[in-house]
């Protein structure tokens, strides 16, 4: 098991349009695809202007299926252009757990 956390660095000012745009038209969709949501944050310190999620899968194999099966719904082809003005810039880590993290 691991946890893939993506951020997003959004343009400044655009994070409530961002996290409003998502939840209206794509949060349904990636938990139904995804499954594991581990959280859906937001920054307050440090880099601004980012929203960070985290989603834990079994194994690279089922990341991979689950991540064509998102690129491959219509719905969540029509979110992206909505959002895709406000990104920054991108990052996606794999973070793998130690032998006693809660999350194994």
């Amino acid at each position: 098991m691991f946890v893939e956390q993506r951020t997003y660095t959004l343009v400044p000012g655009s994070q409530g349009e961002w996290i409003e745009t998502y939840q209206k038209h794509a949060l349904e969709i990636q938990t139904e695809i995804l499954g594991r949501l581990i959280g859906y944050f937001t920054t307050e310190f440090g880099a601004l202007n980012q929203v960070v999620h985290m989603w834990a899968y079994d194994s690279f194999e089922e990341r991979a299926k689950r991540r064509k099966q998102l690129f491959q719904d219509p719905r969540w082809l029509e979110f992206i252009p909505k959002v895709r003005p406000l990104i920054v810039n991108q990052e996606s880590k794999i973070l793998m757990p130690t032998p006693f993290s809660p999350i194994r």
